[in-house]
């Protein structure tokens, strides 16, 4: 490939925690959570020439956000033709 061609693989990840405290003060009368609920998406390429990663996240892993990643990607690799790999 020339220098102008970039050759991008492509992935996400969720990430979900899920936490559960064993006791907790409430007052007396109040509703108790037991359950705290962390999670992203990620969104992120990798060069398969030079190792560089580039990566984002959002609250939504959805067609909307996956657009938005691809013209952040776009706008990173303005000057270059970018051949980019899809997971399913």
């Amino acid at each position: 490939m020339d220098e102008k061609t970039v050759l991008l693989s492509q992935d996400e990840s969720h990430i979900r925690a899920y936490q559960a405290l064993r006791a907790v003060w409430t007052l007396k009368g109040s509703e108790k959570k037991y359950l705290y609920l962390i999670k992203v998406n990620l969104f992120g390429t990798v060069d398969m020439q030079t190792g560089n990663m580039f990566c984002t996240s959002a609250e939504k892993c959805n067609a909307a956000t996956f657009l938005h990643f691809l013209q952040e990607l776009l706008t990173r690799y303005a000057d270059k033709f970018v051949i980019l790999i899809v997971s399913k």
